[in-house]
């Protein structure tokens, strides 16, 4: 251990202060809106509001992959919500995620539009809705839900834990970055020894867990999540990179996978997405 300073609690901690770091300008304790902001609505069933993180992904794949399957309904306009400016704490993004994160969507397929927020329960609702990823079988579904939560439950460790500590805090504490590459690291071990057993997460099938899971846990495999991949020694892993590879190579994935992002070469990012004509001449790699 190699910290040199210590830290107290108080009696009550109040936020007077920065919490500092890369995200620092968008962490507050509160979740009420800062400002008005009407979202706009496109002509499609699905509206998505959204980021292209690891959350946003798994959306933009899901409906990417019904819409590979011949489900016309699961068109969708994905509108770029920007957490670095704010755009979450909008008074319209608000009133469809109370909690003031991405992803969001509304489903004006019926008469009544739907509002759904977390990203878990937006690949149950598209799953259920299309009937698509998610098995029907008792024992089946029950082992594909298991790891969709797993996922959910697991993944804040990688991000908000690893992630933070290791990329994105201000100061480099050995102890964090030590107790949350631990975790990351046993994690990709569960997931190394189910993939030694199974093709895919859930079982000899593509569902729901696998879109979930990938745009987390194969993006961290891959080496890209936070320059990490040495110091994790993620090629250890032989079943996670087979499976990280086999989702990559996936066309739907390779759309999904750019939607709603920003950064990088303009021919392989792709703000906003309202027509499958809007991925001509982008580099799908």
């Amino acid at each position: 251990m190699t910290d040199a300073t210590t830290y107290t609690p108080p009696k009550v901690w109040t936020w007077d202060q920065p919490s500092g770091g890369t995200f620092a300008n968008i962490n507050r304790p509160v979740a009420n809106p800062t400002h008005d902001k009407v979202l706009p609505v496109g002509s499609h069933p699905l509206q998505l509001y959204s980021l292209g993180t690891p959350n946003g992904v798994k959306v933009t794949i899901m409906l990417e992959e019904l819409l590979a399957l011949g489900h016309s309904g699961a068109e969708y306009d994905a509108w770029f919500i920007n957490i670095g400016k704010g755009d979450q704490f909008g008074s319209g993004f608000v009133d469809i995620n109370p909690n003031a994160k991405i992803p969001a969507m509304v489903d004006r397929s019926g008469a009544t539009p739907i509002r759904i927020f977390e990203s878990g329960a937006i690949l149950m609702h598209l799953a259920e809705k299309f009937g698509e990823f998610l098995p029907r079988e008792m024992g089946a579904r029950a082992e594909c839900l298991s790891w969709l939560f797993w996922q959910m439950g697991s993944a804040p460790f990688v991000g908000g834990g690893f992630g933070h500590f290791y990329a994105y805090a201000p100061t480099k504490i050995e102890y964090a970055i030590n107790r949350y590459a631990m975790e990351t690291k046993r994690q990709l071990d569960v997931l190394d020894r189910r993939l030694a057993e199974s093709e895919y997460v859930a079982g000899d099938s593509y569902t729901l867990a696998d879109i979930a899971i990938w745009p987390w846990y194969g993006i961290v495999a891959q080496g890209k999540a936070y320059n990490a991949g040495e110091f994790l020694n993620v090629q250890e892993y032989k079943h996670l990179q087979r499976w990280t590879a086999t989702i990559a190579a996936r066309p739907a994935v390779k759309r999904g996978r750019i939607v709603n992002t920003s950064q990088g070469d303009p021919a392989t990012v792709l703000m906003e997405r309202h027509d499958a004509s809007d991925f001509n001449g982008k580099i799908l790699g």
